[in-house]
């Protein structure tokens, strides 16, 4: 039975690795959250939930998220990824990804400029907006991750 989470936990890691799939790991590992099993889900803020820091959790756990990845093999370029949480006056709101290469400070802006657009299209007021983003200069094969984890309570 699925239930509507309470919680969120908004997180940013960068890795490199051998391959695409070890960056992403190492990236995963960075963020603190490799040890789970995301079940991908799409971007509205739960009604009544609110932002937490990570919290312990048994490895393997199922997690639904919502979450933006960049992996590159250019030694030198600069990837980011950022994730934005927009909460409304009205109890609920969005969630927005976005990955690109180039600053964490851009795919935060373009993150905020998403998360407006989305809040506006369905009537809500923007209350608070929380972000995740970093950015990590490519040495061989780099990946970064930013995620938002739902909670069940």
């Amino acid at each position: 039975m699925w239930m509507v989470p309470r919680a969120v936990t908004v997180v940013a890691g960068a890795g490199e690795g051998a391959t695409d799939l070890n960056a992403f790991d190492h990236a995963l590992l960075d963020a603190g959250i490799a040890n789970l099993n995301f079940l991908r889900v799409t971007s509205i803020f739960p009604q009544g939930a609110r932002v937490v820091p990570m919290r312990p959790f048994v490895p393997g756990t199922l997690m639904p998220a919502v979450y933006a990845r960049i992996s590159r093999h250019t030694p030198g370029e600069r990837i980011a990824a950022a994730v934005g949480v927009g909460i409304g006056e009205e109890g609920y709101g969005v969630i927005m990804e976005h990955s690109h290469t180039g600053t964490a400070e851009n795919a935060e802006e373009i993150v905020r400029k998403m998360v407006a657009d989305a809040m506006a299209a369905r009537g809500l007021h923007l209350r608070e907006i929380v972000i995740g983003a970093k950015d990590h200069v490519v040495q061989r094969m780099g990946c970064v991750v930013a995620a938002v984890l739902f909670w069940p309570d």
